[in-house]
Formats: C-alpha cells, structure tokens, sequence
C-alpha cells in the first residue's frame, strides 16, 4: 500500500517566488507543490498540499490528516516559533511528522531558532532550500 503525505506550508509562504527570494528562491508554491508530488509520485506515493495563512485553518487540516495520511511533511513559518496550538494537534494526531524550513532559521534572527514542532517531529530539515522538501518524502518513503 502506497503512503500518503500531507505537505503543510504555513503562513507567508504562499508568497513564494517573489517574497525574498534572496532568502527563499524563485519557484513559486505552485512551483514546489507540482515538484512535490511528482517527487512522491516517483517514490510510489501520494502528496496532498495545502497552505494557509490562518492558524486555525492548519490545525483543522493536521486534524483531518488523521486516518487519511500516513505522515506530515510541515513548513509551518513563523507558526514554528509562537504555535503551541499547532505542536498540540500534531502531537495529538499520533502521525509522523517531517519539519522543513526553506533557510537555515539557525543562521538567521534569534527568534527563529526555536521551534515548538522540533520535539516531536523525526527529523528537521533546514537550509536545503526547496530540496528540504525532497529529502523529508525521501525520508518517508525509506520509513
């Protein structure tokens, strides 16, 4: 039986390709999730995408990840460093989870480097850019 991921983008990071793309690159979201689930689809998977600015609206999409996937890749922006509500429903659907910042948040402003989600999630992937994506399905497909 095939996996099935749900690739969570947080809050700004529909901006992608034209928010800081020093930082953040120039593929666009729509960009990283065709690259995503062709990645998935490769690895003999399946990638469900979603992003939303709206702290609620994650956690209602974590909720209804239960018994539809089989793991969560997440970028959840600046959530990861305020979101204790996020970290709880996670935690709270019992599903591996894969956190994935597109800049290495270590090398960037204090408040970054800490993350609620670091805890509980089997790995962090941070500074690969878009690949960070990558490597988490990788991840999960070898799981």
């Amino acid at each position: 039986m095939s996996k099935t991921v749900l690739i969570l983008n947080g809050p700004n990071l529909n901006l992608l390709g034209t928010r800081e793309p020093q930082i953040y690159g120039s593929m666009t979201l729509a960009d990283l999730e065709r690259q995503c689930t062709a990645h998935a689809e490769g690895l003999g998977m399946q990638a469900l995408c979603f992003q939303s600015n709206h702290e609620g609206t994650l956690i209602d999409r974590i909720h209804a990840a239960r018994g539809e996937c089989d793991a969560i890749v997440i970028n959840a922006g600046a959530y990861t460093h305020t979101s204790i509500a996020i970290r709880d429903a996670l935690s709270g659907v019992a599903l591996p989870v894969y956190e994935v910042h597109i800049s290495n948040v270590h090398a960037r402003e204090g408040f970054r480097h800490h993350s609620y989600i670091a805890a509980i999630a089997r790995a962090v992937i941070a500074g690969l850019g878009l690949r960070g994506y990558l490597a988490a399905l990788d991840a999960i497909a070898e799981a």
